[in-house]
């Protein structure tokens, strides 16, 4: 009878554990704490990365001037509308691509996770037309748009954290969140993933590396 109950157990944990059972909590270089979820094969953060710094201790770049921010060509970070008190906690930072390809952004252990990784999450979520609901936070406390079919089933609890375009202006709190991939697509864009108003989520690799998009921590493998 224990063997059997200890059998049942084992399968329970299993399938918990690709519907969203949840992995211990992780804190980055300062402290900051982050609640994980696992979602099919993947841990993923529930929570945008807000560090100002890199996993050993290096201070990343704050960038509050838009002309600064255009002429980057290296690794940088700011708040929406560089508002730390209205901004960190609930949305988290805004890095560029460079700052993502250091690859010491994310807590040791893990990575901003690849364009491949990001479509396996896709996939198991029934792929990019329908997977933006079940990744995005219910209800209008964030999201400024009716909202009314997302479900966070996935327990990824996406918020609407705008961007900084290129130029170093900032757009679209509260109706669209974007997250880089680790990926280039070419010498000057990198892919990336963004959900809006619209049911699903979209790849795209069209905005230069100088945006500052938000980054979602993968744990490694």
């Amino acid at each position: 009878m224990q063997l059997k109950n200890l059998k049942l157990f084992a399968i329970t944990l299993y399938c918990i554990g690709f519907t969203g059972l949840r992995a211990q909590t992780l804190k980055d270089i300062e402290g900051n704490v982050y609640s994980t979820i696992t979602i099919g094969t993947q841990i993923w953060m529930t929570e945008n990365l807000k560090t100002t710094k890199y996993n050993n201790g290096t201070a990343i770049e704050s960038v509050t001037d838009n002309k600064a921010w255009e002429a980057l060509a290296t690794s940088a970070f700011c708040w929406y509308k560089n508002d730390s008190t209205a901004n960190k906690n609930t949305y988290g930072a805004l890095y560029n691509w460079y700052s993502v390809n250091t690859k010491k952004i994310c807590p040791i252990g893990w990575h901003v996770p690849t364009d491949a990784e990001w479509t396996i999450l896709t996939t198991f979520l029934g792929g990019e037309r329908v997977a933006g609901n079940k990744l995005k936070e219910t209800g209008k406390k964030h999201w400024s748009h009716p909202n009314a079919v997302a479900t966070n089933e996935s327990g990824f609890t996406a918020l609407p954290g705008g961007y900084r375009f290129n130029t170093g202006s900032f757009f679209y709190i509260g109706e669209y969140c974007s997250w880089w991939s680790s990926s280039e697509s070419d010498s000057n864009n990198a892919w990336f993933r963004y959900l809006n108003d619209s049911d699903g989520i979209v790849r795209r690799s069209g905005f230069n590396k100088r945006c500052g998009f938000s980054v979602r921590c993968l744990r490694d493998n």
